[in-house]
């Protein structure tokens, strides 16, 4: 199991999907990007920049919940990879014991954010879908326009509004 950091959050324009970068906390520097869905893009670069909500957001919703219950989100974990698809573990500490809740991994990154605990990968993850900085010769925001990219995903982020993920308006 390797402790992660979130990296970044761009905009992948050969496949108009926003990634989420992950970076080795320690160690080899390795980084493992996960393409994920523009709502929980938002919701990971929320909780990075710090963003207040006026309402609590499907994540905060969650944390809540757990927290309610007398539980406490201990870390995620990407456990493992089939067919291109990441799975993900939420670890979850209760007085009766461990539980293990299956998410996909950008809502257990968004969720680990917010109550600020680890988030890691399982070696063998890393091993297959991992890729080494030195490998591409560039930073993570260079690669194929990503300085481009990027800034066109924070203006999409601006632009928009907690409001705008809630059907009732």
């Amino acid at each position: 199991m390797v402790e992660m950091e979130v990296l970044t959050v761009q905009l992948d324009s050969a496949v108009n999907s926003p990634v989420v970068v992950l970076r080795e906390v320690a160690g080899q520097s390795r980084l493992l990007p996960i393409l994920i869905g523009q709502p929980e893009a938002v919701a990971i670069n929320w909780a990075l920049e710090g963003t207040p909500t006026p309402r609590p957001m499907t994540h905060d919703l969650l944390q809540d919940v757990i927290e309610d219950l007398g539980a406490h989100l201990q870390r995620v974990v990407i456990t493992h990879m089939h067919q291109g698809i990441f799975y993900a573990d939420l670890v979850i500490s209760t007085e009766s014991g461990e539980r293990i809740v299956s998410g996909r991994p950008s809502d257990a990154i968004a969720l680990a954010l917010r109550v600020r605990c680890s988030i890691h990968v399982d070696d063998n993850v890393l091993e297959i879908a991992g890729v080494r900085p030195d490998e591409t010769g560039e930073a993570p925001d260079e690669v194929e326009g990503g300085e481009d990219v990027v800034e066109q995903f924070r203006e999409f982020i601006d632009s928009i509004n907690p409001d705008d993920f809630n059907p009732a308006g």
